[in-house]
């Protein structure tokens, strides 16, 4: 691979080809060590790949709640977003990437980067958040990164091999992101 693994980075809807790659990635691979960091305290059952495609394929929000990271022409992951509260505009994002040969290369920054970029442009929401646990540093140093804030820490309520961990909960503010140096540079 020629270059660094983030500038070969993007997102972007999937299509039926694209689900049955993150299907496969999420349910079949032999690498399923993602696993043990999205939030693994929670019990996630394997989906038939009609179902998985039924999930997605009728999605009509704008944007799709599933856009693929990209990774040089490959699907190593996705972005996702959901309403915890859609009445009050409460949105929560989160992003997955499943090859554990792309983490802690700058992927997951660049892909939740303009994951948050997309949702602010074609959303008209205030803020967006993410959710983690404190088991997962990596996800909670992409958050950062990336210009969220700590919000809130419940501690000891996510129990996962006779541990307690905490509930991390970011957020970034609309004119946070538009302050970033990064917004501002376009």
């Amino acid at each position: 691979m020629n270059g660094k693994k983030e500038e070969l980075v993007s997102i972007r809807p999937l299509d039926e080809r694209d689900l049955e790659v993150v299907w496969h990635l999420k349910f079949k691979a032999p690498d399923q060590s993602y696993r043990k960091w999205n939030a693994p305290y929670l019990i996630e059952h394997d989906i038939s790949l009609a179902a998985f495609k039924k999930r997605y394929v009728q999605d009509e929000s704008t944007p799709p709640k599933l856009f693929g990271i990209d990774v040089g022409g490959e699907i190593k992951g996705t972005v996702s977003y959901y309403w915890e509260n859609e009445r009050t505009r409460w949105l929560e994002c989160g992003i997955l990437i499943y090859d554990s040969r792309f983490w802690n290369g700058g992927v997951g920054t660049k892909a939740l980067h303009l994951w948050v970029d997309e949702l602010f442009s074609q959303i008209d929401i205030p803020r967006i958040g993410l959710t983690t646990w404190s088991g997962n540093e990596r996800m909670m140093r992409c958050a950062e990164k990336c210009g969220f804030t700590l919000e809130g820490r419940l501690r000891k309520v996510r129990y996962y091999q006779g541990e307690y961990y905490d509930s991390m909960r970011y957020g970034m503010l609309r004119e946070e992101w538009q302050n970033l140096p990064c917004y501002l540079s376009k």
